[in-house]
This record gives C-alpha cells, structure tokens and sequence, in this order.
C-alpha cells in the first residue's frame, strides 16, 4: 500500500543569533498547502480526503510554482488524479502553538474549491466523505439533531457553569448561546468555525483530548493536526458566499432540475428551504434557462431541465445575487 500523502514540508531554514552572539540557535519553518474540496452528490455536501478520511489533501509549495494556486493544482491533481475546477484561498494558519513531531513551525495556507465528485480516486486512502460525518451538529435539514438537544447543550452548560469566576461564567453562557441557538437565540448556519472552537475549548472533541473533561468525546470523526478546524472554516466561508455569489452551480451537473439544484443548496446550507420560496427567486433572478429537455428514469412526472446561465455568471460577480435561505414554512 503507498505510503500516506506527506503533509508537512521543510520550505526554507532560518539561523537566528542569539543575544550574545556566541552560538545560532536553528529554527525550521515548515509550510504546508491544504485543499478543502467540496462537491455534493445525490444531495450530499462531500469533502476529498486523505490518510483514510482522517486528513485533508496537503502538499508543499515548491519555488517553482508560479503562484501557491498554480502549486495546489499541481500536487492535487498529480496525487489525487483529481482535476480543480473554481478555487480560492480561505485562510493562512500561523498560530504559534502549531507544530510538526520535530517542534518545527508549521504554516498552512489553505484554498477552498469547488468541484464535481467523480467516482473513485484510483489512489489508495483517498476518498470522497460526507461532510456531516465531521460535524454532525451541522446537518439541520430535518430539523435540530438529537444530538444537539440530548448531548451538546448538557455538556456545553456545564462547561459554562464550570468556572469560578462568575464573569467567566456569564461570558461562556453568553457565547454558547449565540453559537448554538440556547436560551431562545436564533441559529446561525455561517457560525461552523465558532461551534467547533467552543467545543474544543471546552474539551469535547477527540483533538482537544488533553483537555478533556473525562467524558467521551461527541460524535464526529476527528482529523489529524488541526485539519477539522480546517474543514470548518471552509464550510462556513461556502455557506456565507452562496447567500451572495451563485457559485453553487459549479457544483452542479450540465443540466439540473430546480428540486436537484434546491437540493443542493439546502445539502451545504444544513438546513431546508420553503420550495415555493426557492423556485419564485430563482425565477426572478434569472439564474437558469430551460434546456427544452425532461429528466429521465424518475418517478412521478418528469421534471424541467435547466442549465446556468453562463452570461449572468459575470454580471452576478459583480452586483451579487442572495439565495433564499429562509426556514422552511
């Protein structure tokens, strides 16, 4: 079996004097491309991974690269022999807490894209995962988790409530509250980063085990290194950009019907839309044409065929367009 993909690479070697000049103290920097690479398939918001689903795609940036985008093109799609299609950079993570297994500095610069899944890899513990296997608490479509309501909000409240100083406590208790809808606040799908925080915070995930409680961990398959966090903060920067830029039709097939495109927004938004709603804005803004085709081999009555239109693409780049991500009546 190959070796799993590398994800941390030596891009250059500092020597630093130290105050009295008489000996060099080596500090390693190492720098790191990471890819969050969402695609939704049959309803389902998906994310490539590595390292048998516990890593995102990772992979150096070497000086040859014209660009850190042209280098994530190139290692992604050599090792991954998986092609890029829209992709922008998310985040830079520099904290100084993070490290590889020699205390090494590790920098990772990490790229959103958007693609289409397209069956298996052909690369050993490379794969497509959904991405609510990683945040189960995220997934709204039916309504609030049990998860949420039976474990989390417990767990949470007695994390707040686990402080001596009563300005502490009334901080946690304020700021679980706007993050996972308590004490009558309003959930915010956008907040993915800020939810996963508090719970490592609070020690409730598999990463912060050294931090724990003493009791299990949630549901929710870790990652290796900080790569979840990673992951969150690519799932919350696509929920805020399809509310404003129509970039979910790049994760979408030629042709589409409006429920298999509603589908699909509902599927990275995590949670449902008022299908009226959805198909009236839809048609107001202009964002699809029919294709004079019917959708084959399903139940019922066929449905419309659209496609994008491929024209409005650059006007919506420019003036924005939101979607309806209004609750379901």
């Amino acid at each position: 079996m190959p070796a799993p993909l590398p994800l941390d690479f030596s891009l250059s070697r500092f020597v630093l004097p130290t105050p009295t000049l008489t000996e060099t103290v080596e500090r390693s920097v190492h720098a790191e491309l990471v890819a969050v690479l969402v695609a939704v398939t049959n309803g389902q918001p998906r994310v490539l991974t590595t390292d048998d689903a516990r890593a995102l795609p990772a992979g150096p940036f070497e000086l040859a690269h014209r660009s850190l985008q042209a280098g994530l093109r190139a290692w992604v799609e050599a090792q991954t022999h998986h092609p890029l299609g829209y992709v922008e950079q998310l985040y830079t993570f520099a904290d100084g807490d993070r490290s590889d297994e020699s205390g090494g500095r590790v920098i990772s610069v990490s790229y959103l894209g958007l693609t289409r899944e397209a069956g298996e890899t052909g690369v050993a513990q490379v794969g497509w995962q959904d991405w609510y296997r990683y945040f189960p608490w995220e997934d709204r479509r039916a309504g609030t988790p049990a998860l949420v309501e039976d474990v989390i909000v417990p767990r949470v409240t007695a994390w707040c409530d686990d402080s001596s100083d009563a300005a502490e406590r009334a901080r946690r208790h304020q700021r679980a509250a706007i993050t996972f809808g308590m004490d009558g606040a309003a959930w915010n799908e956008d907040m993915v980063l800020q939810r996963y925080e508090l719970l490592f915070e609070a020690g409730l995930v598999p990463e912060a085990a050294r931090r724990s409680n003493g009791d299990a961990p949630l549901p929710g398959q870790p990652m290796r290194h900080d790569h979840r966090r990673i992951l969150a903060t690519g799932i919350a920067r696509l929920r805020a950009k399809i509310k404003y830029r129509p970039v979910v039709f790049e994760l979408m097939p030629e042709q589409f019907t409006l429920l298999q495109l509603q589908m699909a927004v509902e599927a990275l938004a995590g949670r449902g839309l008022h299908k009226q709603n959805f198909r009236r804005f839809i048609e107001q803004q202009a964002l699809v044409e029919e294709t004079g085709d019917m959708a084959t081999g399903t139940t019922g009555r066929p449905a419309k065929l659209f496609r994008f239109r491929r024209d409005v693409l650059l006007e919506r780049a420019i003036a924005g367009s939101k979607l309806p991500l209004s609750r379901v009546l």
